[in-house]
C-alpha cells in the first residue's frame, strides 16, 4: 500500500490485527488522533454585541446620547440651567451592566449544556490493541488501528477493510441512499487513488453507517484529514428550528410585548401631561412660558421618550426564550446523573406531554443482563452449564456458539473465563458468555467463516457457513427462534456427538412452553451439512431449504424484570402515559413478563403477535389502541405503524429502540428514546439517549420534561406579575402628580431582577414526583393556564393597589418626609416594589400553601433572592442621586416590609379558594 500525503499507510502492527501501545504513540505523534476540530461557538463578546444590538437598546442609547449632549451643553453655559450628569451616566452603566449579566448567564449556561452533551455523546469503538479487543472513545483511534465494525456502527475513521464484508449507508457523505457493499481488500492491495472514490469496494469513510455484516477496518486517515473532517462544518451545523415550547413562549412574549408598547406610549403621554399641564397648574400662561424654555421642553420630551422605551424594555419579556437555555443547562447535569442524555432540547420538552410510550423489553423493562440458564438436547436432556454437556455434544455446541455470532470476547487470547463478551446483540453476548464461563474457547485458524446472515427481527434467525479441516466440508450453523428451526430438523446430536433421528418435537415444544411461562425465552441451535447461505447473503436458500437439518439443542435465556421498572411503569401509567411493550419474544413469554412488570392486569388488556396486528386494519387498531399492552414477535414495521396510528389520533408518542431497524420509528415518534448500549444509528435518530437502558430512566426523563415545563410556568407568573403592576403604576401615578414613581434606572434594576436573575432562581427547581400525577399537556394547550392568569392578576393588582396607597396616602407620606432634598418616599417605594417581587417569588414557585415546600431542592433560589435583597439594601443606602435612594430609618423599613410581605397572605387566600374549588 502506497502512502498518500497526509495519510498513513495501514501497517499490521506487531500485535496481530492491532497496534501495540508503543505503535499507537508513534502513530499519534506522526498523524495525530481522531479528534475533529470543534465547531466554533458564538463567543461571549460576540453575543454581548448582539444583545446590545437589540433595536430597543439602540433606541435607548440614541436617546441617551441626546440627553448627554444636553448635559454637556448645560455645563458649557449654553442653557439657562445646569442639568444633572449622573442620571444619564447611571442609565448607560445600568444598560451595560444588565446586558453584561444576562449575556454572561446565557453564554455560560449554553456552553455548559453543549459541553456536557458532547462529552456524554462520545462514540465508543471496538479496537484491537496489544493483542486484545477494547472499547475506546472515537477520539482515541489512530492511523493503523484495527477496528471491528458491526451492524449499526458508525464508521469512526477512513480506511480499508482487511477482514469480512459489510453493507454501508454513505448518504451522509455522498447523498446516495443506496447501500454500498464493501469487502476485504485482497492481500497485497495497493491503494493508489488520490481522489475520494465512494465506489471503491474495499474502502470506507468516517460518518458512513454499517447497515449489515461484520468487518475489520484498518484505519488510514484520522481526524480533520478524513473526508468527514473536511466537510464537518456543514455536517455539524444543526437545524436550529424553534422547539414547540419556544414557539409558545415567543407567542406569549409577542402578546405581552403589545401590552408593553401600548403601555410605554401611554405612560410617556401621561408623563408629558404631568410635566406640561399639571405641574403648571393648568394655567395657560405658565404652560406657554414652559414651552418657551426649549431646553426644559426638549429634556422632558427626551425623558418621556426614554421612560417609554424603558417601560417597553421591562414589559417585553425577552427572558422567556432565554429561560429555556438556562433551565435546560441547569437540569442537564441532574439528568446525566440519572442516565438521561438530551440530544435535542425539543425531546425533553415534549417528553413531559407523552400519551403513548412504545417500549422495548430487553434491557429496558428487564435488566438486560441476559443469562443462559439451561441447555437441552434433542432428546430433552437438560444441562445447566456448558461444561455439563457431554464432550461429543459440546463440540457441535461450541461451534454454534463461537462461530455463528457477531459477539467477541474482549482480550481473546487471554483466559476466556475472565473475558467480557462485547459486540453483537445482547442475546449473542449471553450465549458467548455461557460457552466461555469454563474457559473454553475453540476459535482458531482451523475454522474459517465463509458466509454469514446476521440476525434481524424480521427473519428471527442468523446463519454462518464455516469450513475447517476437522469438519469434513462446509457446515452451516443456524441460530434463532424455535418455530423457525425445529420444524426443519430431522435429526439431533446425541451425547456422543452422533446424528440421531429426531422424534421428540412435541416434548421439546412442551418444554419450551414451560420455560415461557417462567419468563425464559428459548433459542434453538441447528446445523446443516453443506453451504445453504448464498454468496450475496440472501435468505432465499435458507427459507426454501428442504428438511434435513440437525438440531444441536435449545438454550433457555433469562432476563429478569427490573424491580425498579415495576414501580416506574406504575408511575408512568398514573401520569396518563400508556405503555406498550414491544418484543421479539413468543407470546407466552411476553405475557409472563408483562404481567410481572404490571403491564397486563385486566381481561380487557390486549396482547397481539405481529401476525395478529398485521391482520387488523388501521381503523381496527385505532378502535383498540388504548387497550393494546403487548406486541409479541414484533417486526420493525410494527413500531412505525403503531407510532403513525397513535399520532393520527393526536396523541403525543414516545418510542424506544436500539437497533438499525428501530431508526425509522425513532425518527417518526414525537420523542425517540435510544438505548445507551444501542447502535449509533439509533442514537442519531433519537432526541434522548437512555444511558443505562433502564425504563426507570425513561420515567425520569418524563419527570424532567414536566419539571422544566413547570419551572418555566413559575417564571412566567413571577415576571408577568411585575409587568402588570409596573406598567399600571407608571401610567396612573403621573396623572395624580407623581411623575416618576420609579426612575428609569430603578426600572432597569427591576428588569434585571425579573429577567436574568429570576430565570436563574426558577431554573433549578427540583423534579418532584407529584408532577407525575398531572395529566399530560395537550399539543394545543396554552402555556399560561387560567389559574396562572388568576395568580398574575391577583399579585399584579394587589401590588398596584398598595403602590397607590404608598405613594398617595397621607399616613404613609407623613412617615417618609423629604429632608434636605432627600426623597425618602421614593426611596421607600423603590424598596417596597423590589421586596414585593422577592416575596412574590415564594408565591410563584409553588401552588402549595406551604411556601417552603421542597425549597431545599433549589438552593439556587435562595441564593439568588439573597443577592437581590443584599444589593437592594445596599442601593437604598448607597444609591444616591443615581438611583434616587437616600437611606431609610428602622420605622420606615418596617412599613416597607409590612407592605411588601402582605402579598403572601393575599396569594395564600387565592390558593386556598382555588384548592376549595378543586375539591
Amino acid at each position: 500500500m502506497t502512502n498518500i500525503e497526509g495519510r498513513a499507510s495501514a501497517g499490521n502492527g506487531s500485535g496481530g490485527l492491532g497496534l501495540t501501545s508503543v505503535e499507537v504513540q508513534t502513530s499519534k505523534e506522526k498523524f495525530g488522533d481522531n479528534r475533529l476540530t470543534e465547531r466554533t461557538s458564538e463567543g461571549f463578546w460576540t453575543k454581548f454585541r448582539t444583545n446590545l444590538g437589540d433595536p430597543m437598546i439602540k433606541i435607548l442609547c440614541a436617546a441617551l446620547v441626546v440627553n448627554m449632549a444636553l448635559v454637556v451643553a448645560s455645563y458649557l453655559g449654553w442653557t439657562p440651567d445646569k442639568m444633572a450628569w449622573y442620571e444619564p451616566a447611571g442609565i448607560a452603566v445600568a444598560i451595560l451592566l444588565a446586558t453584561f449579566v444576562s449575556t454572561l448567564s446565557e453564554y455560560r449556561n449554553e456552553n455548559a449544556f453543549r459541553k456536557l452533551q458532547e462529552e456524554a455523546s462520545k462514540i465508543r469503538c471496538k479496537v484491537y490493541r496489544d493483542g486484545e479487543i477494547r472499547e475506546l472513545p472515537i477520539d482515541d483511534i489512530v492511523a493503523g488501528d484495527a477496528v471491528l465494525l458491526q451492524s449499526g456502527d458508525k464508521i469512526p475513521a477512513d480506511g480499508i477493510l482487511i477482514e469480512g464484508g459489510i453493507k454501508v449507508d454513505q448518504s451522509v457523505l455522498n447523498g446516495e441512499s443506496k447501500e454500498a457493499a464493501k469487502t476485504a481488500a485482497p492481500h497485497g492491495y495497493q491503494d493508489e487513488e488520490t481522489a475520494v472514490n465512494f465506489l471503491n469496494p474495499h474502502k470506507v469513510w468516517r460518518g458512513a453507517v454499517v447497515v449489515s455484516g461484520n468487518a475489520v477496518l484498518r484505519v488510514t486517515v484520522v481526524g480533520d484529514k478524513s473526508v468527514y473532517g473536511e466537510i464537518a462544518k456543514e455536517l455539524q451545523a444543526e437545524d436550529e428550528r424553534d422547539t414547540p415550547l419556544k414557539v409558545k413562549l415567543s407567542a406569549l412574549a409577542n402578546g405581552v410585548s403589545k401590552f408593553g408598547y401600548i403601555g410605554g406610549v401611554v405612560i410617556a403621554v401621561a408623563l408629558l401631561f404631568q410635566r406640561i399641564v399639571i405641574a403648571n397648574h393648568f394655567n395657560a400662561g405658565e404652560i406657554a412660558a414652559y414651552a418657551l424654555n426649549w431646553t426644559h421642553l426638549l429634556s422632558d420630551l427626551i425623558q418621556a421618550f426614554m421612560l417609554a422605551v424603558i417601560i417597553i424594555v421591562m414589559a417585553v419579556p425577552e427572558g422567556l426564550p432565554l429561560m429555556i437555555a438556562i433551565v435546560s443547562a441547569l437540569n442537564m447535569g441532574k439528568m446525566l446523573k440519572d442516565n438521561v442524555l438530551v440530544r435535542k432540547i425539543a425531546g425533553i420538552e415534549t417528553a413531559g406531554s407523552l400519551n403513548f410510550l412504545f417500549s422495548d423489553k430487553t434491557g429496558t423493562i428487564t435488566k438486560g443482563k441476559l443469562e443462559a440458564v439451561s441447555f437441552a438436547d434433542g432428546a430433552g436432556n437438560d444441562y445447566k452449564r456448558f461444561q455439563d454437556a457431554p464432550d461429543g455434544l459440546k463440540k457441535r455446541l461450541s461451534l454454534s456458539l463461537f462461530h455463528n455470532t457477531d459477539a467477541v470476547l474482549s482480550g481473546e487470547g487471554s483466559h476466556a473465563a475472565r473475558q467480557k463478551a462485547i459486540g453483537g446483540n445482547s442475546t449473542e453476548r449471553a450465549l458467548l458468555t455461557f460457552a466461555a464461563e469454563d474457559g473454553f474457547s475453540p476459535r482458531g485458524k482451523s475454522v474459517v467463516t465463509l458466509e454469514k446472515i446476521p440476525f434481524n427481527s424480521q427473519n428471527k434467525f442468523s446463519a454462518a457457513t464455516i469450513e475447517g479441516e476437522a469438519l469434513g466440508g462446509p457446515l452451516t450453523l443456524i441460530k434463532g427462534a424455535p418455530e423457525k428451526i425445529l420444524d426443519r430438523c430431522d435429526y439431533y446430536i446425541d451425547s456422543d456427538g452422533n446424528k440421531v433421528k429426531f422424534s421428540a418435537l412435541a416434548a421439546l415444544n412442551q418444554k419450551i412452553d414451560g420455560l415461557a411461562v417462567r419468563s425464559i425465552r428459548v433459542i434453538a441451535l441447528a446445523v446443516c451439512e453443506g453451504k445453504i447461505v448464498s454468496p450475496n447473503g440472501s435468505i432465499d436458500d435458507m427459507l426454501n431449504a428442504s428438511r434435513g437439518w440437525t438440531l444441536v439443542g435449545i438454550i433457555g435465556i433469562r432476563d429478569e424484570v427490573r424491580p425498579e421498572s415495576i414501580t416506574a411503569i406504575a408511575e408512568v401509567r398514573r401520569a396518563g402515559v400508556q405503555v406498550v411493550m414491544i418484543t421479539g419474544d413468543r407470546k407466552e413469554t411476553a405475557v409472563a413478563i408483562a404481567k410481572e412488570a404490571g403491564l397486563v392486569n385486566n381481561e380487557s388488556d390486549i396482547v397481539l403477535t405481529s401476525d395478529e396486528l398485521a391482520a387488523l386494519s388501521d381503523e381496527e387498531v385505532k378502535a383498540n389502541i388504548t387497550s393494546i399492552k403487548v406486541v409479541a414477535r414484533a417486526a420493525p414495521s410494527d413500531k412505525s405503524r403503531l407510532v403513525r396510528i397513535a399520532q393520527e389520533l393526536n396523541y403525543v408518542v414516545g418510542m424506544t429502540g436500539d437497533g438499525v431497524n428501530d431508526s425509522p420509528a425513532l425518527k417518526k415518534a414525537d420523542v425517540g428514546f435510544a438505548m445507551g448500549s444501542g447502535t449509533e444509528v439509533a442514537k442519531e435518530a433519537s432526541e434522548i439517549v437512555i444511558l443505562d437502558d433502564n425504563f426507570n430512566s425513561i420515567d425520569k426523563a418524563i419527570l424532567y420534561g414536566r419539571t422544566i415545563f413547570n419551572s418555566i410556568r413559575k417564571f412566567i407568573v413571577f415576571q408577568l406579575t411585575i409587568n402588570v403592576s409596573a406598567v399600571l403604576i407608571n401610567f396612573v401615578a403621573p396623572l395624580f402628580g407623581q411623575e416618576n414613581p420609579l426612575s428609569i434606572i430603578q426600572i432597569l434594576w427591576v428588569n434585571l431582577v425579573m429577567d436574568t436573575l429570576a430565570a436563574l432562581a426558577f431554573g433549578g427547581e427540583p423534579a418532584l414526583k407529584r408532577f407525575m400525577n398531572e395529566p399530560p399537556k395537550r399539543r394545543d394547550e396554552a402555556i399560561v393556564s387560567p389559574s396562572m392568569w388568576r395568580s398574575i392578576l391577583t399579585g399584579g393588582l394587589w401590588t398596584f393597589a398598595l403602590s397607590l396607597v404608598f405613594l398617595f396616602a397621607g399616613f404613609v407620606k407623613d412617615r417618609f418626609p423629604a429632608l434636605s432634598g432627600n426623597d425618602a418616599l421614593h426611596t421607600g417605594y423603590f424598596a417596597f416594589f423590589v421586596f414585593t417581587a422577592v416575596f412574590n417569588a415564594f408565591n410563584a414557585r409553588t401552588e402549595k400553601l406551604n411556601l417552603f415546600d421542597n425549597i431545599g431542592g433549589n438552593k439556587g433560589f435562595l441564593r439568588v433572592l439573597s443577592i437581590i435583597v443584599l444589593v437592594q439594601t445596599a442601593l437604598v443606602y448607597a444609591g444616591g442621586q443615581v438611583f434616587h435612594c437616600f437611606g431609610l430609618s428602622l420605622s420606615q423599613w418596617l412599613i416597607v416590609l409590612l407592605f411588601a410581605i402582605s402579598i403572601i397572605p393575599v396569594d395564600l387566600v387565592r390558593k386556598a379558594i382555588a384548592s376549595t374549588r378543586r375539591i
